[in-house]
């Protein structure tokens, strides 16, 4: 039986200053007169030197927990190297060479990292301060100086603290990270990014590695400098391992995290470098909602980069994207619209799998117009001549673009009416039935913005209007009959010419004597006039149906002359 070791006895901090002091000058000198690893000595000795210098600002000790735990551990690897100093000083090496080498190489670790702390834990400011384990955060509008001395403070307790430092200073770093916008600026800056990385790939515990990685995704996350900083630290690889780990928490979080670096293009090409494709798509086959989600999300990030697309195509990715249309609609959507719009390949692959099939049933389902417009934007994506006839024979799409038009916002209804343009295989009863969305049409071809609305809101009218039923339902509303004629107006610049001019030709091409009354009547032949001199296209040809022969002959002579 051995009896139990002694406890060492407990100093106060000043107490185990002066005994680390105390300590120093004879182990400078014994390390001179060492026999046995002269270079490990040679290592151990600048280490000792750094050491002192470090200490000398220690004068001034006030109260600092995280101090006094480093200090503690600085004496602690000293009374290592005073015993392996002994033994390395006699003739003969009575312990074994190999434990010798080895304790050595743990010393020389251990006190290289004590300079590295001290240094630390000089350069951030904190021994001005008293410092409890509970950091006190700066307070909402902060400034840059605050938050700076904050972040360092952070860090170093991250770094040098022990388990309950660094679990407490990781849940500092995660609320400044939520709360000050420019906290990512300045923890890229001020930080020791390269720290919080390693950190993925260090032996931790579970709880701590998950605030690690949600703190990586906010950083990543918070601004452009930061999600740099973060990719160039080198976590877009840890964090792909981790993915891969059991903990679902861990998962969501890393997955996020990769999501947030892709938003970068320039970072893309690393995803597949480090084997991400298959892991995202894992993810999608396998992970929870939240993590399928965020995968999804990054894909969509990457997905211009064509060796990518290969991959996704090759290892069945495409397919599982569409199954997630069920429950992560917005996001599946999102990333369907942006493989169809870039990839043919993917495209015909999407619509193999029945994507548009599923998207179709999607707008039965739901009623977030932010979901809606991802949905109709990437049926928009999958529009080609395969797929217009299935588009224009469904009353029920044709029902919902009209309601997109009438109700929705102006991104979803740009949407909702370029593809009702493109429906030119659409039946006459379909045309019958959205009727009412025209004199928003109308409304569409005054807006300016976005691009291209006017266009389309011209293709759709001249669509509708071939149905006779349509032809009267417009002329009847006066409010847009008005509208039509004032876009005819010269002075008004912001309309061109060609866009009323072909509806009015398109109300027209019926030869209705009441259509022609009414456009007459709301003053549509004067602006045609002038149309005609400028000479816009069909102006002068719908000028006349308008006008009749007498004018006609009138308007003839005028130009022969």
């Amino acid at each position: 039986m051995h009896s139990a070791a002694a406890s060492p006895p407990t100093f106060s901090p000043a107490e185990t200053l002066t005994e680390i002091t105390t300590l120093l000058s004879p182990l400078l000198t014994s390390s001179l007169s060492t026999k046995h690893f002269t270079s490990r000595w040679q290592v151990i000795r600048t280490n000792l030197s750094s050491l002192s210098s470090h200490l000398s600002h220690l004068s001034n000790l006030s109260h600092n927990s995280l101090l006094d735990s480093l200090l503690s551990n600085v004496l602690s690897t000293l009374r290592l190297i005073e015993t392996l100093a002994t033994k390395c000083t006699d003739d003969v090496l009575t312990a074994g060479k190999l434990l010798t080498q080895s304790d050595l190489d743990i010393a020389i670790g251990s006190i290289s990292k004590h300079v590295d702390d001290l240094d630390l834990l000089v350069r951030s400011g904190m021994l001005q301060q008293s410092s409890a384990i509970v950091l006190i955060e700066p307070g909402i509008g902060a400034g840059l100086v605050e938050l700076g001395f904050y972040v360092r403070d952070v860090f170093a307790r991250l770094q040098i603290g022990g388990i309950e430092f660094k679990d407490k200073a990781m849940d500092s770093l995660i609320q400044v990270l939520k709360k000050d916008e420019k906290a990512g600026s300045v923890v890229a800056k001020e930080g020791n990014v390269r720290y919080l990385v390693c950190l993925l790939d260090y032996n931790v515990d579970d709880s701590l590695r998950e605030k690690v990685v949600l703190a990586v995704a906010l950083l990543a996350s918070a601004c452009e400098e930061s999600r740099k900083c973060v990719f160039e630290e080198g976590a877009l690889g840890p964090l792909l391992r981790i993915i891969e780990s059991n903990s679902v928490l861990l998962s969501e979080r890393a997955v996020m995290a990769v999501e947030a670096i892709t938003v970068d293009p320039d970072n893309a090409w690393a995803v597949l470098a480090y084997g991400g494709v298959s892991v995202l798509i894992d993810v999608c086959r396998y992970g929870s909602i939240v993590a399928q989600s965020h995968a999804l999300g990054a894909i969509t990030n990457v997905a211009l980069i064509e060796e990518i697309r290969i991959c996704l195509r090759e290892e069945g990715g495409v397919g599982c994207i569409v199954t997630l249309l069920s429950s992560v609609p917005a996001k599946a959507a999102n990333c369907i619209s942006v493989l169809a719009s870039v990839d043919e390949d993917c495209r015909d692959l999407i619509l193999q799998e029945k994507g548009l099939q599923a998207l179709l049933h999607l707008l039965d389902e739901l009623s977030d117009l932010v979901v809606l417009e991802h949905v109709l934007r990437a049926i928009y994506s999958l529009s080609s001549m395969d797929t217009v006839r299935l588009l224009s024979l469904s009353s029920s799409f044709v029902i919902h673009l009209s309601e997109f038009i009438k109700n929705g916002n102006l991104v979803l209804q740009h949407l909702a009416v370029s593809l009702l343009a493109d429906l030119s295989m659409m039946s006459e009863r379909n045309k019958q039935n959205i009727a009412g969305c025209m004199c928003y049409l109308v409304k569409f071809m005054e807006t300016v913005k976005p691009g291209g609305l006017q266009e389309v809101a011209t293709q759709s009218l001249v669509l509708l209007l071939t149905v006779k039923s349509n032809r009267k339902y417009l002329i009847g509303d006066d409010e847009s009959v008005m509208r039509l004629v004032q876009m005819l107006d010269p002075k008004t610049e912001s309309v061109p010419k060609k866009f009323p001019v072909a509806v009015i030709s398109a109300i027209m091409a019926g030869g209705s004597n009441g259509c022609r009354k009414k456009l007459v009547a709301s003053g549509a032949c004067r602006y045609l006039q002038n149309l005609a001199e400028m000479e816009v296209a069909g102006a002068k040809k719908l000028l006349q149906k308008l006008s009749g022969n007498r004018l006609k002959s009138i308007l003839s002579s005028t130009w022969r002359e």
